[in-house]
């Protein structure tokens, strides 16, 4: 019994030595908050989350994510961050960022919430519909066309739009390195013989140069895109094209140490919530007012060179009670979060 008492002593310092050392190598000083869940591992290299929330069923809801090789794919993942085989797709050509929305309309009959992801080797975005899982897409659709360096057509970040004016859905694409007026496309989706085709509408978006733009998240109630030009700053630009091109805001850019990536937005009532950005370098996230885009705070939540995270602000189940977080962590798995653990 003394020996087993012992082991489980050393086991337990061994364990606590262990998140002493994450803790203080991710660069933060805040105290750090663990994860209520961690995923199990994917072949590759974690990237970019989006949460789908099955409405007959919250507990029932899915986490994507991506993971960015040649031999890569989309996993799905349930909310005890267990993989679930049949509805992740594999054998994608280096998978980055990937999103969700609901209610696209296929025909006069049925709707589909739907999966974007780019796919930059083949210079492509996929669509997929949840959670079936079917691919909606011929095969992809090619991205920056018209552009003929093949290094500037190479794409990243994706994000969904669907207007609050008339129901229409967008695809918002970045790329790996671009010009510094127009680095971002956007792509109207349209339905045509239970497929889905994309058209070019506007290419919009400054770019600072000092490194690239990765992370496109999208506030469509409130109509906003917000992407990291991870050298400057979170770039806000209206999310209609007939709302015209200005920048509207570039701020938070003082409070990251280096990388400024993933983007998520928590929607609550009234227009209130925060974008939540990645300080990757200082291992933790910064929280912006998501009406005046204020610095609220920063939070510690463990993850090592976080890329991508998503979150939602609805019950998903007794773990989840206020709302998902999920992040990504550098050791090829994400980790959730009890979203009012961030706000509290």
């Amino acid at each position: 019994m003394k020996i087993l008492n012992k082991n489980k002593l050393v086991k337990g310092a061994i364990l606590l030595s262990a998140f002493y050392f994450f803790s203080c190598n991710s660069g933060s000083k805040l105290p750090a908050i663990t994860p209520d869940v961690i995923t199990e591992k994917t072949i590759n290299d974690t990237d970019d989350p989006a949460i789908w929330v099955n409405p007959k069923d919250a507990s029932k809801s899915i986490v994507f994510g991506t993971d960015k090789k040649t031999n890569g794919a989309i996993y799905a993942f349930d909310l005890d961050g267990k993989i679930i085989e049949n509805k992740t797709i594999r054998n994608i050509k280096r998978p980055n960022n990937v999103d969700l929305e609901y209610g696209f309309k296929i025909n006069d009959s049925t709707t589909a919430d739907i999966l974007v992801f780019t796919e930059r080797e083949k210079q492509q975005i996929r669509i997929f519909s949840v959670p079936e899982m079917k691919p909606l897409d011929n095969g992809g659709f090619p991205v920056f066309t018209d552009n003929n360096n093949p290094e500037n057509r190479l794409p990243m970040g994706v994000a969904f739009y669907k207007s609050k004016f008339d129901g229409s859905f967008y695809a918002i694409v970045g790329r790996k390195s671009g010009p510094k007026e127009g680095y971002l496309y956007q792509y109207k989706l349209t339905a045509e013989n239970d497929l889905i085709k994309s058209t070019l509408v506007r290419k919009f978006g400054k770019f600072s140069g000092k490194k690239e733009i990765e992370a496109i998240a999208v506030d469509s109630e409130m109509g906003f895109i917000y992407y990291s030009d991870e050298g400057a700053c979170v770039r806000k630009y209206y999310a209609e094209p007939t709302k015209g091109n200005d920048e509207i805001a570039c701020f938070g850019g003082k409070y990251f140490l280096e990388d400024i990536e993933g983007i998520a937005i928590a929607k609550m009532d009234n227009g209130k919530g925060y974008i939540i950005v990645s300080d990757q370098q200082k291992g933790q996230f910064n929280l912006f007012d998501r009406t005046t885009n204020e610095f609220v705070k920063a939070v510690n939540l463990s993850t090592l060179e976080t890329d991508g995270c998503d979150v939602v602000t609805v019950p998903l189940n007794d773990t989840f009670k206020s709302g998902l977080f999920v992040a990504m962590n550098d050791e090829k798995n994400f980790y959730f979060y009890d979203f009012d653990r961030l706000i509290k």
